[in-house]
């Protein structure tokens, strides 16, 4: 993190830089930067721009990546220093009050030959472990534009890592699978994290089907059972929210059938730090 201050000491801008440190993503960074509207105009971005940029190159990174609104001072700001745009986000929600629940319910009911749902609280049992862990690879081909995101290599160590941290914010994780009947191994998952007090909205944090098992239906039959779920057990939750890269059609398509609608947008720009 940097800070600027004015020549009295009082901060007018920061920017944070996050360096990934997974193997698949050691190229990558992503960088937070804001301003005080009132200060700007007077370099104080480019300075701190500058900092970030200077930093993870330094690191080994080739690509810097930050997140805007469309049509944003952010935006604008961006794209004068070098920026292209890399991907379009929409941000989506689903107000449960108004969710459309027997529906859901008949989708989340409806088989899937040579498929079941299985799900959890938490960390995942023992014996779904392995599978479940490989299943992660599901994400590795995900529509995400121009981004450059990389791979995430994911084990039992850092899944039950993952839900860990959750655990320790006192939010809880609910997972949903759907299992291979043919050899017990997942296929995909969907995955929704819920304040720890039952109230307030969910976040959807990473929905996959494997590429093999792909086309039966399995993502939008997850995903409704795991509606369906979070509007039983937590009759005081508002809301469901997830956000969805533009290009990933099949997922906006699930989305849009469960009833989620748009509440914003934003836009990946990527600022290409390799030597030229």
């Amino acid at each position: 993190m940097w800070l600027a201050s004015d020549a009295d000491g009082i901060p007018v801008g920061s920017v944070f830089l996050r360096l990934f440190t997974t193997p698949g993503q050691k190229h990558y960074a992503e960088m937070a930067l804001h301003v005080h509207p009132s200060e700007r105009g007077h370099g104080t971005g480019t300075l701190l721009l500058d900092a970030a940029a200077h930093a993870a190159r330094a690191d080994g990174r080739r690509s810097l990546v930050a997140q805007t609104e469309p049509g944003s001072p952010g935006a604008r700001f961006l794209t004068a220093r070098g920026f292209d745009e890399a991907a379009r986000f929409t941000f989506t929600r689903l107000n449960l009050a108004d969710a459309d629940l027997p529906a859901l319910t008949a989708i989340a009911d409806r088989p899937h030959s040579g498929y079941r749902l299985s799900s959890w609280d938490g960390t995942v049992p023992d014996d779904l472990a392995d599978t479940f862990a490989l299943s992660r690879r599901a994400m590795d081909d995900m529509p995400m534009g121009e981004t450059d995101y990389g791979t995430v290599n994911w084990d039992v160590d850092r899944v039950r890592a993952a839900a860990a941290a959750v655990a320790r914010r006192g939010d809880e994780l609910h997972t949903v699978v759907a299992i291979d009947e043919a050899d017990g191994s997942v296929a995909g998952f969907t995955e929704l994290v819920v304040p720890g007090d039952g109230t307030g909205e969910g976040q959807h944090y990473g929905t996959g089907v494997l590429p093999g098992h792909r086309g039966h239906g399995l993502g939008r039959w997850m995903k409704a059972a795991a509606v369906v779920q979070a509007r039983t057990r937590y009759p005081d939750l508002d809301a469901l929210r997830t956000d969805t890269a533009d290009d990933n059609l099949p997922m906006r398509a699930i989305n849009d059938a469960l009833g989620y609608t748009p509440t914003h947008r934003a836009v990946h720009y990527k600022l290409d730090l390799s030597p030229h």
